[in-house]
């Protein structure tokens, strides 16, 4: 039976560093072809010499996975280019001979290129998480892995390109890549038109950070950035992700719901206490959110006047920030989960804590996560709540 092979629309780009082809592919024919070349070290066992091979990181398991969910929503998009270089003949051998044949040939006239449906013959140089993450998808959707199957990806495809220059511009395209500002991400989201946990989360931490009186009034660096002489403390990226992780298992997920329509699950038994605000959010109370996070951090904020918001001290910083926010969840859970906590009702918690203004210093607690554990766990034990 013959193979039939991979014909799409194509344009060829001419550029210093030559000739190379972009189009599009389906997914499913992008298998058929793709392999990812794992930067590794192979010995010969038999002089003992270590040879290093391939180019690419190790696949981050949690970044596929993150792909493979981000695929099904209702607004996936990969406009970004896949990277691949193709030898435009691959030497083949029998019993008899050897033969050269042609992988990949292009119609100027047609603006098409034919690829050879052959295993293994188109080599990632950049993309690999996402053609892993939509794998991963594929096999997990069951039913809706043909409308994955059938997702077309942009790509770029470089003939007979060596491994120095697929090396070059693999490590020139990561290095240059900068990390888009979390703390940016959660802003934009005051332009969506749909409701989600993001959205809410990032109004709520606007509202404090603007609302006079608020225990954060001015004190949140909204886009991640501090001004110069400011007293702004700790990242709205950071604030935003401790409300949101009260709120859903899976923000992204909870927010493709909204979007198409459908009602959001409510939560029972231990998941109902990990996520007490969902059912709040779930019945768009976003303002009972808001004023239990500002109770909590007014009645923080009395009961250590001096530390709160003071540079000098890591109250306010996020080692102080996360392990007040973990201790939140205890405080609801022995005061009750749907209630409206007052401002009263938290003092009444933090007068048994005898910690001191001058005691929340880095030499005590340091920056990371011990710090934060440790801080957690004084605040914890020495409130008496089990």
């Amino acid at each position: 039976m013959e193979i039939k092979p991979i014909i799409s629309d194509f344009i060829k780009v001419k550029q210093p560093l030559g000739d190379f082809y972009i189009g599009k592919i389906r997914f499913e024919d992008l298998l058929d072809i793709a392999f990812a070349d794992v930067r590794r070290i192979e010995k010969d066992e038999q002089t003992g010499y270590e040879s290093y091979f391939g180019i690419q990181r190790k696949l981050a398991s949690k970044r596929v996975k993150e792909i493979s969910e981000y695929v099904t929503t209702l607004d996936a998009a990969f406009p970004s280019s896949i990277l691949l270089a193709i030898d435009e003949y691959s030497i083949e051998s029998d019993d008899f001979e050897e033969t050269e044949q042609p992988n990949v040939s292009f119609d100027k006239q047609l603006n098409k290129l034919t690829i050879r449906r052959k295993e293994n013959i188109a080599h990632i140089i950049d993309g690999q998480h996402r053609v892993f993450g939509l794998k991963k998808a594929i096999e997990d959707n069951g039913l809706f892995s043909q409308t994955l199957k059938d997702f077309e990806l942009v790509v770029t495809i470089f003939v007979n390109m060596d491994d120095e220059n697929q090396a070059l511009m693999f490590s020139t395209i990561n290095k240059a890549h900068t990390k888009v500002n979390k703390s940016l991400v959660y802003d934009l989201f005051d332009l969506a038109s749909t409701r989600s946990p993001q959205r809410v989360a990032h109004n709520i931490v606007k509202l404090l950070n603007e609302k006079e009186d608020s225990p954060f009034q001015d004190r949140v660096k909204m886009l991640g950035f501090a001004e110069d002489n400011s007293k702004e403390i700790i990242t709205q990226a950071t604030l935003a992700e401790l409300i949101l992780k009260y709120i859903s298992k899976n923000p992204m997920l909870d927010r493709d719901f909204l979007k198409r329509g459908k009602k959001l699950q409510r939560f029972n038994g231990k998941n109902a206490t990990r996520y007490f605000l969902r059912d709040w959010f779930i019945d768009k109370e976003d303002a009972k959110i808001a004023k239990l996070i500002w109770n909590y951090f007014k009645a923080v904020e009395n009961k250590w006047s001096i530390a709160w918001g003071d540079s000098e001290y890591i109250l306010t910083k996020s080692t102080g920030i996360i392990a007040l926010m973990r201790f939140l969840k205890d405080i609801v859970i022995h005061i009750g989960t749907h209630k409206l906590i007052s401002i009263d009702e938290f003092e009444s918690i933090f007068k048994k804590i005898n910690i001191s203004d001058v005691e929340f210093i880095n030499d005590n607690f340091k920056a990371g996560g011990v710090g934060q554990s440790d801080l957690y766990k004084d605040l914890k034990s020495k409130s008496g709540i089990v």
